[in-house]
């Protein structure tokens, strides 16, 4: 049965009261966490690590080409990407930022079956990453929720924030839905004058709004990597199907 059709025909198990909207529903094989009743993530109940959306699949695969220690994600929701990379190695040190203490505590109730000690602060994601260090960060990745009403230059200073942040030799992942052809070439723009030291690929995700944009240092042998990465935390299986994924970027330079 395809997602979408799971996702019609699930029973409600939590409701907000508040600002946030939050919404958690489930059926027998999948529970998802909605805000203001857009699916924001959705985890298989019975593998939790799984990724289940498209989006994610794109926004992870920087890990084709690196191994990173120090890894920050800006953007709980449902915890997908969180319960992956936690899933993936012991070795990887991740600290999850969300600005929604509803929403840290719908995941730990309903999104954390294995109850496992994440590193997760409840803080403005932008606030807290303009007060870390850039040379302890290996990989950033952005996925935060954000919606229209706040405009493009609240985009705009994100897009600054996170890029001042970037050392040459880290990554940067961002996931920026629903937005325009217009804003998206203007990101697009305003990252090459951020960041002119870092490639810029990016994937539209099909049938969905998604666009995720990843910057990777201008020094990575991408080319020879995606071959022949012995250093990757990905079990081989999953390395040869993600190859296939990443030659559908675009690339800026």
């Amino acid at each position: 049965m395809q997602l979408t059709k799971h996702l019609a025909q699930g029973r409600l198990v939590y409701l907000s009261q508040q600002q946030d909207a939050i919404t958690v529903s489930e059926n027998d094989y999948y529970r998802w966490m909605a805000f203001s009743d857009i699916v924001q993530s959705v985890m298989h109940r019975r593998k939790p690590w799984q990724l289940t959306l498209p989006h994610q699949i794109a926004l992870m695969l920087p890990l084709l080409f690196f191994r990173p220690k120090r890894i920050i994600e800006l953007g709980l929701g449902g915890g997908n990407l969180t319960r992956f990379l936690q899933h993936l190695s012991s070795e990887i040190k991740l600290t999850t930022i969300d600005h929604s203490q509803g929403v840290i505590d719908s995941f730990e109730q309903y999104f954390n079956p294995e109850q496992a000690k994440l590193d997760i602060a409840c803080a403005d994601g932008m606030s807290w990453l303009a007060q870390q260090s850039a040379v302890e960060l290996d990989w950033i990745i952005c996925d935060v929720y954000q919606s229209q009403e706040f405009g493009f230059d609240a985009i705009v200073k994100q897009l600054e924030t996170l890029t001042a942040k970037l050392n040459s030799q880290a990554c940067l992942s961002i996931n920026l839905p629903d937005i325009s052809d217009s804003d998206i070439n203007l990101c697009l723009t305003i990252l090459q004058q951020l960041q002119p030291e870092h490639h810029i690929t990016y994937f539209n995700i099909p049938n969905y709004l998604n666009i995720v944009i990843h910057l990777t240092p201008k020094d990575w042998p991408l080319h020879r990597l995606i071959k022949r990465n012995k250093q990757s935390y990905l079990p081989l299986v999953t390395m040869k199907r993600w190859r296939k994924f990443w030659p559908h970027g675009l690339q800026l330079n």
